[in-house]
Parts: C-alpha cells; structure tokens; sequence
C-alpha cells in the first residue's frame, strides 16, 4: 500500500527596519515554524540580522529590536541558503504577504548573482487575503483573528517573527477548518473531513456474549424501582 504524500508548509513572519524596502528598508528578523500534514512538528527556522543601516522609531516601538541588539548578528547573505533550504518546496503561509515576500524578494535581488526569489522556491497562502474572504467587513489583523478564534495571545506585548509564526499557525488552522485529527495519519487534509468507513471483516470470531448474575439483576431491578419511586411512575426502562 503506498504512503499517503505529505503536505508541507511553513508558516512565516518577518520583522523589518521600515516598512518600504525601496527605501532601503531591511529584514531584521525571520521566524518560521513548520506544519506537515496540519500538524506542528516542533521544526523551526529562525535568526536575528544585522541590516547594516539604523532600525526607523516607529518599528522599534513596533518590535522592540534595536540597532545595538542587531550589531553582532549575521546578514541576510549569511543565512540566505540556510533559509532557502528549508522553505524549499513548501506552502509558505503569511499574513499579509506580498510585505514579507516583497522584502524577502528585495533582500535576495541585492546578493550578487542571485536570480531566486520567493515564488520560485515555494508556493504562497495569504492568511490575511483568505481572512477578507472569509470575513467581509470585519477586522482580519492577527490579533483581531486571535480573538476571533480564541487563541491566547496576551503573551504578545511586542511583534517578533517567530512568535507572531506560532501564533499565525493556531489562527491558520482553525480559520482553515481545524487541526488534522491526531489518529488520522492519511491525506485527508483540512476541515470537514470524510473519514472513511471501517467495516469489519466477515469472517471475524464471533463476539462473547457475557450474561449478568442474579446479583445483579436484583440490584438492577431495584434500581429501578427507586428510579420509578421518585418518578411518580414514570421510568422508561420499567414500560
């Protein structure tokens, strides 16, 4: 019997310096957690880099990094094949992102001789465009689909990419159709699923059948007669 195929994907996030990346504006911290089969495996991608220009006011207030923190960190080029590597093949699953891939993008444009980019490695789910879809009119940040769905997430005082990842996860499965059952280990993957009848075989020994004892047909029965006491006459098992 073959195996059913996995399905894999990696739920990311990014932290930047701004919020244009043809500005100037780098990414200063990616967070990637990995589902296979709707399922968290505990696998993660995440490092810290140093943008190699000052971090704007307003997303230090944002994410809490600071230029000082970021000075001994690796750069973009340094973790570049790490990344690719493993969100290679996989469903990369963002909120909000054409940010994220458009500064992913940018970051592999200035390596010299590079020629990827994001959707060449891996295919994208917009969690953020799937949210507007599914609630027209209704606010879709991520704290906004945390209280949606019921997901704790007041350990969030400050953005960081791989919490803001884990939490994305919670939010992407249930606003998805829910986690894949725990004993399912087929593809049946995503909500509303038709578990596929198991039927017994025919042949199988027949089943024991174990009679109770006259002890406890008596204490049955008057059971049942208390049940019927307090019921005014009224207990089902006795008509």
């Amino acid at each position: 019997m073959n195996k059913p195929k996995q399905i894999r994907q990696v739920v990311l996030d990014t932290e930047t310096t701004g919020i244009n990346p043809k500005e100037g504006h780098k990414i200063i911290e990616i967070g990637c957690v990995e589902l296979v089969n709707r399922r968290l495996t505990n696998k993660h991608f995440h490092v810290y880099l140093n943008p190699d220009r000052e971090i704007d006011a307003g997303a230090i207030e944002v994410h809490g990094i600071t230029n000082e923190f970021l000075k001994d960190k690796s750069r973009f080029a340094d973790v570049v094949e790490d990344f690719m590597a493993f969100t290679r093949g996989a469903e990369l699953i963002i909120h909000n992102a054409p940010f994220d891939v458009g500064f992913l993008n940018h970051e592999l444009s200035l390596l010299n001789g590079e020629t990827r980019n994001v959707e060449s490695n891996s295919t994208v789910f917009d969690t953020l465009a799937y949210a507007r879809k599914k609630h027209p009119g209704a606010r879709n940040s991520l704290d906004a689909l945390c209280k949606r769905y019921g997901i704790d997430n007041s350990h969030r005082d400050l953005h960081g990419a791989l919490l803001d990842a884990e939490i994305l996860a919670e939010v992407y499965l249930l606003m998805t159709g829910g986690q894949a059952s725990l004993l399912d280990e087929g593809d049946n993957i995503g909500g509303n699923q038709q578990q596929a009848i198991v039927r017994l075989s025919a042949d199988r020994p027949r089943l024991k059948v174990i009679s109770c004892t006259e002890q406890e047909l008596e204490a049955h029965q008057q059971r049942l007669t208390k049940i019927a006491k307090a019921s005014g006459g009224n207990c089902l098992w006795e008509q």
